[in-house]
């Protein structure tokens, strides 16, 4: 017999918006699962830059999820709605939310669940879905790489870059990435980048031209948005798809057209949090039947930077503000 759940748990709350510090340790009653969903012992929560965006103010969770931040977890199943199906209470998973992961349990649609791959710890595994997600819908459902194309990667050394580097590369495609240090542009070529190149010191404009004799990328994942725009186009080859899924630098941008028009290019993007679990579940069979094998035999691998207890959720966050990191940070119970 397992035993019996607690009524409550420790979890980190946003007291109100503002840097790092207004992160605190709270006691909140065990969520109960709904028809269908789970209810996860999180093991392991990932920190993405959305947490940093939510705890400022600027990224309000959407209707009906958690007010807690985090947006991955990885651990055991401890409960379960009546209408579940596709996990056992006892089953390790990984799993995509809308919130609740900075906590010690959290709810997620069993549809957004998949199994801890054998090869990977639980941190490992936590470092998963909102990146592994994001990479699959955007740079291989809505850019449409193809294997021999080329792929830009903008911020290589983030969480979503070092997955994107070894997905697209591992699938046949040549990978180029900017990122704002020469050992981060290291760190990214050890993982596949054919090239990184230091946006602080090199126009990654012409270092594209340059590595595609004069042609161009196929597909850019830019998460900058703002003056990057016109560079990005410039960068791209005819035919070539640029898939934007931030806007760090601004979403107001003036569209060159007769650029698009004479190349040909097409010009697409998404946010993942307030997408439909129906649209999620999707993405998730996606990655279980292409992405999912990979990750078990150790061919990709989520890259680690730290890890912080949960109620060093601040001290992580300031890590993550701090640009300093390659890969991902992620919280521990």
């Amino acid at each position: 017999m397992s035993d019996p759940l607690p009524q409550n748990m420790t979890a980190i709350e946003i007291s109100k918006p503002g840097g790092p510090e207004v992160l605190q340790v709270v006691s909140r009653p065990l969520p109960e699962p709904a028809a269908q969903e789970i209810l996860i012992k999180v093991a392991a929560a990932g920190i993405n830059r959305p947490d940093a965006m939510q705890r400022a103010g600027v990224y309000p969770p959407p209707p009906g999820a958690s007010d807690l931040p985090g947006l991955e977890v990885a651990g055991t199943v401890v409960a379960s709605g009546n209408e579940v199906t596709a996990w056992q209470v006892g089953d390790t998973v990984c799993a995509l939310v809308s919130g609740g992961g900075y906590a010690e349990y959290c709810l997620a649609p069993e549809t957004q669940a998949l199994p801890v791959p054998a090869s990977l710890s639980m941190v490992e595994a936590a470092a998963l879905p909102e990146t592994a997600f994001t990479v699959w819908t955007n740079v291989f459902e809505r850019g449409r790489l193809q294997p021999g194309e080329v792929l830009l990667v903008h911020g290589g050394s983030s969480g979503i870059g070092t997955i994107a580097i070894q997905m697209a590369t591992v699938l046949g495609a040549r990978v180029l990435t900017t990122a704002g240090s020469d050992e981060k542009c290291r760190a990214c070529e050890k993982l596949g980048a054919v090239q990184g190149i230091n946006y602080r010191q090199q126009d990654f404009v012409e270092q594209v031209k340059e590595a595609t004799d004069g042609n161009g990328v196929d597909v850019i994942l830019d998460m900058v948005g703002g003056d990057y725009l016109g560079r990005n186009l410039a960068a791209l080859a005819p035919e070539g798809r640029l898939v934007q899924i931030a806007v760090q630098k601004g979403a107001e941008v003036t569209l060159p057209l007769l650029t698009v028009m004479v190349k040909r290019l097409s010009i697409t993007g998404s946010t993942l949090r307030p997408q439909s679990v129906a649209a999620k579940a999707a993405m998730a069979q996606g990655l279980r039947q292409s992405i999912w094998p990979l990750l078990e035999s150790g061919r990709i691998k989520p890259v680690i930077d730290s890890s912080y207890p949960l109620a060093a959720a601040a001290e992580a966050h300031a890590r993550l503000e701090s640009g300093d990191h390659i890969g991902k940070i992620v919280l521990t119970n």
